[in-house]
């Protein structure tokens, strides 16, 4: 029965709550409105405390409270998880109203709600990049204040955010077996983000992505990769001394020693074989040269034999007696 009651009280609460909403919504009266909107806020009731200053917004322009709805309509977007819309409203209340002692609270809030809404690594970083700006922004306008003391924190956790995105951007190419991309991603990170806290695991993957492309390289670049492995496992062990990923190095280097003797061997036995190739090709050009040469010479004279025999006929019909001429007269 007591519950019962108790059900009934809440549900008629919340029809009076309801009507009143409306009333308010329904409204010209700005002050009946404004009440009502302060009341929802105080009850936390974020959405219609919102909805209830936007109505009064324009009733209440030029007056006092102008001031304290923006202020108010950009917490209750900030409670109730609109971080886009409630740090635009917060940092276009430090702007417009420089003079109001609540303008730093309101420059630090613009820069909590980009921080707010900046997304996971693997997501789109837009928003995290304006959290760094805008925490940057605070940082450099109130350096005494008592609420810099954690944005330095915040700054880290940001950058730290867009370093990773960035080396799993690089690793997804390692994974993948794209390993001369991976090689250039990790250095680009190395180049956006030269203090960051993942160098070791870059150089590591660095020389693992060497490692893969000389060991399976073709054949007119391995040589070239084989030494650039080969020099960067030395890399390792001076820039990451007493570490695993140094025994990782040492362990890469007398694999990539052997093969590059082996590769060598081989290239040697391919020079060798091209030329003797290309001296019995040239044997043969000589034979066949001498042949045409000699089948030259063979028609040549042929041909001056031909030359003797028609000319014997000709003269053998000039000197015969029966032969008539015929003078033109």
């Amino acid at each position: 029965m007591k519950k019962l009651i108790i059900v009934a009280l809440a549900s008629s609460l919340i029809i009076s709550c309801n009507r009143e909403m409306d009333r308010a919504l329904k409204s010209a009266d700005k002050d009946f409105i404004l009440k009502t909107a302060n009341e929802k806020f105080a009850n936390k009731k974020w959405s219609d405390a919102i909805a209830l200053y936007e109505r009064v917004s324009n009733l209440v322009a030029g007056t006092d409270e102008f001031q304290n709805v923006g202020y108010n309509t950009a917490y209750a977007n900030y409670y109730d998880k609109n971080y886009k819309l409630a740090g635009h409203q917060f940092k276009n209340f430090a702007v417009s109203f420089p003079q109001d002692p609540r303008r730093e609270e309101a420059s630090y809030m613009s820069a909590i709600c980009y921080y707010q809404g900046s997304n996971d690594y693997n997501l789109d970083q837009t928003n995290t990049q304006s959290a760094i700006t805008e925490l940057q922004d605070f940082l450099n306008n109130y350096p005494d204040s008592e609420r810099s003391k954690n944005i330095q924190t915040m700054l880290d956790e940001l950058g730290y955010k867009l370093e990773f995105k960035a080396y799993e951007n690089a690793r997804q190419y390692y994974k993948m077996g794209e390993y001369l991309s991976a090689d250039v991603a990790f250095d680009n990170v190395l180049e956006d983000f030269p203090a960051t806290k993942l160098k070791p695991k870059i150089l590591d993957f660095k020389m693992k992505s060497k490692y893969e492309l000389a060991m399976f390289s073709m054949p007119d670049k391995k040589k070239d990769r084989i030494d650039n492995a080969i020099a960067y496992t030395r890399t390792i062990e001076k820039e990451l001394p007493n570490t695993d990923y140094t025994k990782t190095a040492l362990a890469f280097r007398p694999k990539l020693e052997e093969e590059k003797v082996r590769f060598e061997k081989i290239v040697a036995e391919a020079e060798k074989r091209q030329a003797e190739l290309t001296a019995k090709q040239k044997a043969e050009e000589a034979k066949n040269a001498a042949k045409t040469e000699l089948k030259k010479e063979e028609n040549n004279q042929e041909a001056i034999e031909n030359n003797i025999e028609k000319a014997k006929k000709d003269s053998a019909t000039v000197s015969d007696p029966n032969s008539t001429f015929r003078i033109r007269r």
